[in-house]
């Protein structure tokens, strides 16, 4: 044999020598490694199933974290994961990217369900040509710096910490391109807001981030700051909203950066928690006076958010309105519900408080033209609408203007990981991990929002033509029917009877 032979055959002695080597210790230290957790399982006494269990215990944790995306990608059906299920977020997703949203074969939607809404359709629809978009509305006709838009579906508040800097940039930047407004959050204004040079909504929260002074108070020197910069368009002012009503908003510490706690006012690296409310705001008139405050000071128009648990808060605020004058009524109400979107809060908030949108909208709208203040307050609808169906519903009740949250984080890529509290965001959208964020390109993401409010105003468009109608915000009660809990359907006005106005009698 020659010496190369010779050669190869000692080279692959010595690497299979090498290779038992490794094989030996990897096993050394596996076993080395299930000694030691055998002893420890056995010898602690926090938890059951490790201590009866040891070693083997602990795949019952890991199999319960596999679980979540098991279920989501090879067990649920389209239409039955939640918060919102696979045949919603592919709908958002192909809209992003400016896909065609056309299905064949049928829907996989049960349309028996109680609850659910068919819209009537005309026999003769609205050809093309005769179509109109959504017009302009005015909101705080008498500011002294009224806000007009045409933009029928707007982002929702998101701050800046809760989410990223680049999913904040892709917002600003999409929702400019869309012709849409963006809220702040309860995280004040950044630069990244400003970017896009989008219509911005500010959004006062309990902590009244970004416009507080020293001692956490409302500062009228930093609202003129902020009324100053020409993209803030209004503000609202945060009493709760859907996923937490009654708790004020939760932003873990190791999200608090520097940046971020300067935007603030607040200290890096500590939980950022606002109070359950303001803590100036105890009554109607509290709050009637500070949305007065405000106005004066900003000279734009200024609403509230909120999720309501009942019908009779509504009746007191709107006489409380009523006895000091229309002008002190908010420009606008965003109303949210129950099942509303968070980053972070308890469990009991999020399952069993507050009505859903689907209950308290009519309930607003009702109340607003039976106080004869429908014309004065605009109203926003707010909590788990992303769809055109959703929009549509939304305006047949008589909103005026819908927002979304959730919505746009798909347009952005989230795959619904619930993993926006804990920093470890894969998407990059509510992480500030510099290496999470980079798979997330704002230039690119900007689009995608953009085409997603391209797309959900068509089809709403497309509904509103079914019924007859030339333009979205001429859709009534009496263009949707619901499904009721004996089988049959009955229209929305037959369920939900609209309320008429006060007839105003002319006096002499």
């Amino acid at each position: 044999m020659s010496d190369s032979g010779f050669s190869i055959q000692a080279f692959l002695l010595g690497a299979l020598e090498v290779f038992s080597f490794v094989l030996l210790l990897l096993f050394g230290v596996t076993l080395l490694a299930v000694i030691v957790t055998y002893l420890y399982d056995v010898t602690q006494t926090k938890t059951a199933i490790r201590r009866n269990y040891p070693v083997i215990g602990h795949f019952r944790y890991f199999f319960e974290h596999l679980g979540e995306f098991f279920r989501q990608y090879f067990f649920a059906m389209d239409r039955e994961e939640l918060p919102f299920n696979r045949a919603q977020r592919a709908w958002v997703y192909r809209a992003g990217k400016d896909l065609p949203n056309t299905v064949a074969f049928g829907s996989t939607r049960d349309i028996r369900r109680p609850g659910s809404i068919l819209f009537v359709n005309c026999p003769f629809p609205t050809l093309g040509e005769d179509a109109v978009p959504p017009g302009p509305i005015t909101i705080g006709e008498k500011c002294r710096h009224p806000y007009t838009t045409d933009s029928l579906f707007n982002i929702s508040g998101m701050s800046y910490g809760a989410l990223s800097k680049p999913a904040v940039q892709a917002l600003s930047m999409g929702a400019h391109k869309a012709g849409c407004w963006i809220n702040t959050g309860e995280g004040g204004v950044s630069s990244y807001h400003l970017q896009g040079g989008a219509d911005i909504v500010f959004q006062i929260g309990t902590a009244k981030n970004g416009v507080r002074d020293p001692a956490g108070n409302l500062s009228d020197d930093r609202l003129r700051e902020v009324a100053a910069l020409p993209q803030v368009k209004m503000f609202e002012i945060k009493l709760s909203q859907g996923a937490k009503p009654g708790k004020g908003g939760i932003l873990p510490g190791k999200k608090v950066t520097d940046e971020i706690a300067a935007i603030r006012g607040i200290e890096a690296g500590k939980d950022a928690v606002s109070p359950n409310r303001h803590t100036d705001v105890r009554c109607n008139n509290d709050l009637l006076d500070m949305i007065q405050r405000v106005r004066e000071v900003t000279g734009k128009p200024v609403g509230f958010k909120i999720v309501i648990g009942g019908p009779h808060w509504l009746d007191e605020l709107f006489s409380d309105i009523t006895k000091r004058g229309p002008s002190c009524a908010p420009d606008f109400i965003t109303l949210d519900g129950s099942d509303g979107g968070t980053g972070a809060a308890p469990m009991p908030l999020i399952d069993a408080v507050g009505l859903s949108l689907r209950e308290s909208l009519y309930l607003l709208v009702d109340k607003l033209n039976a106080h004869g203040l429908r014309d004065r307050v605009k109203v926003v609808a707010s909590g788990k609408l992303i769809t055109p169906a959703d929009i549509a519903w939304a305006l047949c009740v008589g909103a005026d203007f819908v927002t979304s949250a959730r919505g746009f984080m798909f347009a952005l890529g989230c795959i619904q990981a619930l993993q926006c509290n804990k920093n470890t965001c894969p998407t990059g959208i509510t992480t500030h991990d510099p290496n999470l964020q980079k798979g997330l390109v704002p230039e690119v993401k900007a689009e995608r929002v953009a085409n997603y409010v391209g797309h959900l105003v068509h089809e709403v468009g497309v509904i509103a033509h079914s019924c007859g109608v030339k333009s979205p915000r001429e859709l009534r009660r009496h263009h949707a029917r619901i499904v009721t809990a004996d089988g049959p359907s009955v229209t929305l006005d037959e369920r939900f009877p609209p309320v008429q106005p006060p007839k105003v009698h002319a006096v002499g």
